[in-house]
């Protein structure tokens, strides 16, 4: 069992005739993702990579029956792309792009609620299935099948984690890369769910960084709710004080935020906290 995506997802590309769409659309079907179709304004009756493109993701659904999406359109319209998919009944939505302005995803994220449809991001890498499927833009070589589910806030830290738990022997069931923006849409806490209940995870990846609370409460919702071995990694050590670092999300206010406080909730929970990237594999060796 997958979490949320499978070799039998059947995945629109919004933006596909940009250049982000058609590269990531020919390294998805490379790795095996059922691409049906791709949707672009005006594009309607076009090809990419031998991709149908139509002029609206509804086409794409009543077309090629996709029922799942990932956006790589530019920041201005990525709400109207969004809910687009929403409103042509597409239940899992993943959105690549960056800088989205703050009050858009306030409008699209609690409306996809609404809807009953699962996001992934936005600005994040992704979400991917070894040897099943891939929707985002993660280096599709250093993921191998495996018990391991990964919840990451980064992007590039979750490629350097899973390449080193590839080389040392540890496989992934999925990865989600949930994003680094103040607003998301699946959050650690949902994420965790999903694994806990995914028969094929055995044991479970957090990636964290300084600022917001989410690894202090995925801390305590692991305490409670998950059964199965977690370690995790936070990022961010060394950051000065009071300074944000890369993403959006990642403000400390107070106590609350900083890397002492989350490897605290974690040893707390008894989740083992990684000095380094690489250390994950040898923690997941002693579990």
């Amino acid at each position: 069992m997958a979490v949320l995506l499978t070799k039998h997802s059947r995945v629109v590309v919004q933006g596909i005739t940009g250049h982000q769409g058609q590269f990531h659309t020919r390294a998805m079907l490379d790795f095996g993702t059922k691409v049906v179709a791709g949707s672009s304004p005006g594009k309607g009756g076009s090809k990419v990579e031998g991709v149908p493109v139509f002029d609206s993701v509804q086409q794409a659904v009543d077309k090629k029956r996709a029922n799942a999406s990932i956006i790589f359109v530019p920041a201005p319209y990525t709400k109207d792309a969004a809910i687009e998919a929403m409103e042509a009944g597409l239940k899992l939505v993943v959105i690549i792009t960056e800088r989205i302005p703050f009050h858009d995803t306030l409008e699209f994220i609690p409306y996809a609620r609404t809807k009953g449809a699962v996001v992934i991001g936005p600005n994040c890498p992704g979400i991917i299935t070894p040897a099943e499927a891939k929707m985002g833009i993660m280096p599709s070589h250093i993921f191998k099948p495996g018990d391991c589910g990964v919840i990451s806030r980064s992007g590039t830290l979750t490629y350097e984690i899973v390449n080193a738990m590839t080389q040392g022997g540890f496989g992934q069931s999925t990865c989600v890369g949930i994003g680094g923006d103040p607003i998301i849409g699946t959050n650690t806490l949902e994420a965790l769910e999903l694994f806990q209940a995914d028969r094929k995870t055995k044991r479970i990846v957090v990636v964290g960084e300084i600022g917001g609370t989410a690894e202090e409460e995925a801390a305590a919702y692991i305490h409670k709710n998950v059964t199965k071995p977690v370690v995790a990694y936070v990022a961010g050590r060394t950051a000065p004080p009071g300074k944000r670092m890369g993403h959006a999300g990642a403000i400390i206010q107070g106590n609350m935020g900083t890397a002492e406080s989350k490897v605290k909730a974690f040893n707390d929970a008894g989740v083992p906290v990684a000095e380094y990237p690489v250390d994950i594999a040898k923690l997941l060796g002693q579990t």
